[in-house]
């Protein structure tokens, strides 16, 4: 099926954010946005500073991480290292280096949950452009000195579930070099927090409740400096036989992730790794996610249906950043 939405960037099957609802803005401050990776970006600034100027370091970041991982665009360094059979090095960007770099150690101590290379799979369900095949992480190898290697001419590499964050993190750091002291940036529903709001207090943002129509608010939380990212099943899937099919694969089934978990919250220390993370708690599972969150202590929020609502699982100090 058409995914229209997807095609302006990054959207794949790693848009897995559901959108957050109002960034808690409150008076001296305003609000400027724009698209970005197939959503859209939004930042809350005190009313002195430069709007103009921080909106040139936010469109700078989106374009750099754009030409370099997006699957959707054939002169991307990710498209064309899908592209080629070659198993031989693959000369990549810093950025792209380090993106994957993140990836591979996320994939490892999620056992796989995340996996940036299950691009051909997540095609096979219609969510995405990447055509190969599914030889596995192991096949994939990376040169910290600036290439990778695919061991199998099948291999490709999908970053569309951490590039987002990376950019996050890589639009907080411009916007400070900026000298931008003050602001909170939400980039495809993922939120990441410089200095405090004018006003003293710290920044607040809302986590949108899954599926609600309009937008309703779960939760509103107070990251301080960590980053936030949430992982869901709705707002990207599309309707099947049998109801909605996720987006999100996991690796170990092959299959469109499923079960009563909707949608997962994590706080970290960068963009780059909460995205991730946030992905692969989704795929685990209400059972399995909880535990190993616990066991890794990754501060998360889980959301559960029931007849009702929403059942929460709050792991390893999220609590302590809940607002409301």
């Amino acid at each position: 099926m058409p995914l229209t939405r997807r095609r302006m960037i990054l959207g794949t099957a790693a848009l897995t954010l559901l959108p957050f609802g109002p960034l808690r803005a409150g008076p001296a401050t305003h609000v400027i946005g724009g698209s970005a990776f197939g959503s859209t970006w939004r930042l809350v600034l005190p009313s002195s500073v430069d709007a103009a100027r921080a909106r040139r370091a936010i469109e700078t970041t989106v374009a750099r991480v754009d030409a370099a991982m997006s699957p959707w665009r054939a002169d991307s360094e990710v498209a064309l290292f899908n592209a080629s059979a070659s198993t031989g090095w693959h000369a990549m960007s810093a950025a792209t280096l380090a993106v994957t770099a993140t990836a591979q150690d996320i994939a490892r101590l999620t056992a796989g949950a995340f996996d940036p290379t299950v691009g051909p799979l997540v095609a096979r369900y219609g969510f995405g452009p990447i055509s190969g095949t599914n030889t596995g992480l192991e096949a994939l190898e990376l040169d910290t000195g600036g290439a990778l290697r695919k061991r199998a001419p099948g291999l490709t590499l999908d970053l569309c579930g951490i590039a987002k964050g990376y950019a996050l993190d890589r639009a907080a750091e411009l916007l400070q070099d900026e000298g931008i002291t003050s602001a909170v940036l939400e980039l495809g529903g993922e939120v990441l927090a410089i200095g405090s709001h004018p006003s003293g207090r710290a920044w607040q943002a809302a986590i949108g409740r899954p599926g609600a129509d309009p937008l309703a608010v779960q939760r509103i939380v107070s990251p301080g400096s960590l980053a936030l990212a949430t992982s869901g099943h709705l707002p990207q899937g599309h309707a099947g036989p049998r109801g909605t099919v996720s987006h999100l694969i996991d690796p170990d089934t092959a299959k469109p992730a499923s079960g009563p978990l909707v949608a997962v919250s994590v706080l970290a220390a960068t963009g780059c790794r909460a995205d991730a993370l946030a992905t692969a708690l989704t795929v685990l599972g209400s059972v399995d996610g909880p535990a190993l969150a616990r066991r890794l202590t990754i501060p998360a929020l889980f959301l559960t249906r029931n007849a009702d609502g929403f059942d929460e699982i709050m792991t390893a100090g999220f609590a302590d950043h809940i607002i409301l």
